[in-house]
């Protein structure tokens, strides 16, 4: 990037801040900005959390996402929305509604991609299933093979995305169900090397798609020092040249802000994780040179989803 500096934002407990929190540059209209919005770990966190003096007291809700990914867009002219799995599980409203009504409330924000996270397997394949007509977005998941399965020719390994000539490349990883989830929830399901499959998507979406950006939508976990031979998106960052952004999950790890590996060529890499039960909106902003779609730079900001956001 010819602009180094990483701005870091956070708008978490700030006050006298806008909703983005993020000034427009001088520089803005020889750019194209592009807006990453995304979640990870929601686990069928419908409701606020209770505003009853315990931690994050007050925060988060659909609808409250909701409003807050409405007035962005109403901001910003290229946005994307998007998911790092485990959508279910963790409240009474996955017991009753079995995932449809997370799916639906996501269609409703036009969430653009997702990807499966291991509770995203808790009803097994035919759950899934019976849910996936009600999600108006894509999962995207390159290791995962359902060849075998119901789920035969159901997921993409990628979604392109292009706004304002700048294309947007997006794949999805998953972690290991064996051993972490019930062999008769995943049946068939086939897991595929992580590093392996994200350096073909990097090779398909760089050489072949022409892509000016791409992004993983990991949920491998951020790191796993008892287990060091694990694939976890710092060692995907590492080992794999050429994805710009891993948005991670599973960890649950809040992250101020992105963590930057750097390759020996120079290029970055950075993965972002907003812990969980939705209760933070993560948001990248890149700029991108508007005649040869060079990325410029980036900002980051976390967004917290709270009582101050009314939705009437």
């Amino acid at each position: 990037m010819k602009r180094r500096d990483f701005i870091r934002t956070s708008v978490a407990g700030a006050t006298g801040l806008s909703l983005l929190g993020l000034p427009t540059p001088t520089w803005a209209a020889d750019q194209v900005q592009l807006t990453i919005l995304h979640t990870n770990d929601v686990h069928s966190r419908i409701d606020p959390y209770p505003n009853d003096g315990r931690s994050n007291a007050g925060l988060g809700g659909m609808a409250r996402r909701a409003h807050l990914v409405k007035q962005i867009r109403s901001q910003e002219k290229n946005v994307l929305l998007l998911d790092s799995g485990d959508i279910w599980q963790g409240t009474p409203y996955f017991n009753l509604f079995d995932g449809e009504l997370e799916y639906k409330l996501m269609t409703q924000m036009q969430y653009n991609a997702a990807t499966l996270g291991n509770h995203d397997f808790d009803n097994g394949l035919e759950g899934l299933q019976r849910q996936l007509p009600n999600a108006g977005f894509p999962f995207l998941t390159a290791n995962y093979d359902f060849s075998r399965t119901i789920l035969k020719g159901r997921f993409k390994d990628y979604q392109t995305f292009v706004k304002e000539e700048v294309k947007i490349g997006v794949f999805g990883l998953g972690i290991e169900l064996t051993g972490l989830v019930d062999s008769r929830n995943f049946g068939q399901t086939q897991y595929l090397d992580p590093l392996a499959r994200a350096q073909e998507m990097v090779k398909q979406l760089r050489e072949i798609e022409k892509c000016h950006l791409v992004i993983c939508l990991s949920h491998l976990g951020y790191n796993f020092s008892n287990e060091p031979t694990k694939v976890n998106d710092q060692k995907l960052a590492r080992e794999v040249m050429g994805i710009d952004l891993i948005l991670g999950g599973h960890s649950h790890l809040f992250m101020a802000e992105p963590k930057k590996i750097t390759h020996a060529n120079g290029a970055e890499t950075l993965i972002n994780q907003v812990g969980k039960d939705g209760l933070y909106l993560g948001r990248l902003d890149f700029a991108f040179n508007r005649r040869t779609k060079e990325k410029n730079s980036v900002a980051s900001a976390v967004v917290p989803v709270g009582a101050h956001v009314k939705t009437s």
